[in-house]
């Protein structure tokens, strides 16, 4: 059965919103907030013009009751009464003095009331409910509304028509609407602007950098350039600026691995034939019956074949395939003296080795890959030592090693520089964990890979003078051969009882 080919992602694709934009989005929501905010608004300013209606017809009406009350009973002509109930707007206007009501003036044929608007009192909600229910309901229905009465009276009442004002309300109503949707444009646009200039832009052109950097990442003029804001856009943009950087900058480094991996993939095959050649040449020198030449023979066939086994793992470590670790049980001290020579320490004038490893400790590891990761920490010992004193005299490099239940512990230390603060934040990376001018920082990186593909850990221990690698491999067996379980000391301790 065929595969069915996926669809790869577009990459570096400025792709356009579905839907409305950010700018469409934020103009919208500022016209949504600000008519809410007038809605806000209206409630009350209808219920207070509503308020306001009635007690300007309460205070026409104490003018007229004024009028009316100075005159003797049935003295006012009813032409005037009709006159003053027309200025009121009412149908009748009555007052209460003392334990009388008196109707001052009426029309002809008062309508029914409906209900009864008590202006004395003063709450808030009920202004409001009255307010709507004049909307709703006030269409024909008549009002009985009652207010203070002048010249020490109880009351003065009056009746009017609610359609009056129902009518004013809804001219109210609209004007508020008229100025509100005004209002709410220009401060919609003013918003609008102001948000587009502050975040929206700055948006738009982190988003078009990103993309522009996505299509070219390892090219560093597309870095994004801050633009100095304090706040948190500017935040954004510096570490948007501080991200691509280091992405460019493991992208490089990433290109230069491959460049090299293919480099070394090419030598390789001619580099294993010349060094098969060679072991081919050392086998017929072996067999010279002299005895230098039988003391110094095997030690350089078996460098020889360490060489080859280097080449194939050079190419392995590129891919990240470095070999699992085949355990066997040896006697480490006889590994760091092979080690040690294999580095050629012995040659080195005025340079003195130590190797406190006990005789009868035994480890459970890899015995290829330990004698890698000591060769690495050894050689590493003698270029910073030969770096800091040209003629290394009275330089001093000592290997350690202890039990500690199911743990074997090696320290490798040295009277040295120690190492700089600078190598020591990328100190275990390839490429960036060297401690000299001109180092690759391979050595350290090939170390720490095969210490954690035994389960172990390596680290660089604090000391005041010189360097000191502590490595920890976990080897399953719980005890030394004489069946005695060896204290641990810190690794700092034996570095100092050595020194």
């Amino acid at each position: 059965m065929d595969d069915k080919v996926q669809p790869q992602p577009r990459i570096g694709i400025l792709r356009k919103p579905r839907g409305p934009g950010l700018s469409a989005k934020l103009l919208m929501l500022t016209i949504l907030f600000v008519m809410l905010g007038e809605v806000l608004i209206y409630v009350p300013s209808i219920a207070n013009f509503r308020q306001n209606w009635l007690r300007d017809r309460l205070n026409a009406a104490q003018i007229a009751a004024l009028v009316l009350d100075a005159a003797p009973d049935d003295m006012v002509p009813q032409e005037l009464q009709r006159e003053l109930l027309d200025n009121v707007g009412a149908h009748a206007v009555a007052m209460k003095r003392a334990e009388s009501r008196r109707m001052l003036a009426f029309s002809d044929m008062p309508p029914e009331v409906d209900y009864v608007e008590d202006m004395r009192d003063g709450s808030v909600v009920n202004a409001i409910m009255h307010a709507f229910d004049t909307l709703v309901h006030g269409d024909g229905r008549a009002l009985r509304v009652v207010g203070d009465a002048p010249m020490g009276g109880e009351f003065v009442e009056i009746i009017i028509d609610e359609k009056p004002l129902r009518d004013a309300m809804f001219q109210f109503s609209v004007n508020i609407l008229s100025l509100s949707i005004v209002i709410s444009l220009i401060t919609a646009g003013l918003v609008y602007l102001a948000l587009n200039w502050l975040l929206v832009r700055p948006m738009r052109h982190l988003t078009a950098n990103m993309v522009a950097f996505g299509q070219r990442p390892e090219q560093v003029d597309r870095i994004i350039s801050p633009s100095g804001r304090a706040d948190e856009i500017g935040v954004a943009e510096r570490e948007l600026a501080d991200m691509q950087r280091q992405l460019a900058a493991a992208l490089q480094q990433k290109n230069h691995l491959a460049s090299m991996g293919l480099a070394v993939s090419k030598i390789n095959h001619d580099l294993r034939n010349l060094l098969s050649s060679a072991q081919l040449l050392v086998d017929r020198v072996g067999a010279i019956p002299d005895p230098n030449v039988q003391r110094f023979a095997p030690k350089l066939i078996a460098t020889l074949d360490r060489a080859i086994g280097f080449c194939t793992d050079t190419l392995k470590y590129g891919r990240a395939e470095e070999q699992t670790p085949e355990r066997g049980t040896f006697a480490l001290a006889p590994l760091v003296e092979d080690a040690v020579g294999g580095v050629g320490l012995e040659a080195v004038g005025g340079l003195r080795f130590a190797n406190r490893v006990p005789g009868d400790l035994q480890i459970h590891a890899d015995r290829e890959h330990l004698f890698r990761v000591l060769s690495n920490l050894v050689r590493n010992a003698m270029q910073a030592m030969a770096a800091h004193e040209p003629g290394l005299e009275g330089h001093v490099l000592t290997i350690h090693a202890a039990r500690d239940g199911e743990m074997v512990e090696i320290v490798v230390s040295d009277t040295g520089p120690g190492v700089p603060a600078k190598a020591r934040e990328a100190l275990f990376e390839a490429f960036r964990g060297s401690t000299r001018a001109g180092g690759t920082g391979l050595g350290l990186a090939i170390a720490a890979e095969l210490v954690r593909a035994h389960g172990g850990a390596i680290h660089l221990d604090e000391t005041k003078s010189g360097a000191t690698f502590v490595v920890t491999i976990p080897d399953g067996n719980g005890a030394s051969p004489s069946g005695k379980t060896r204290p641990r000391r810190k690794a700092s301790q034996r570095a100092t009882g050595s020194a």
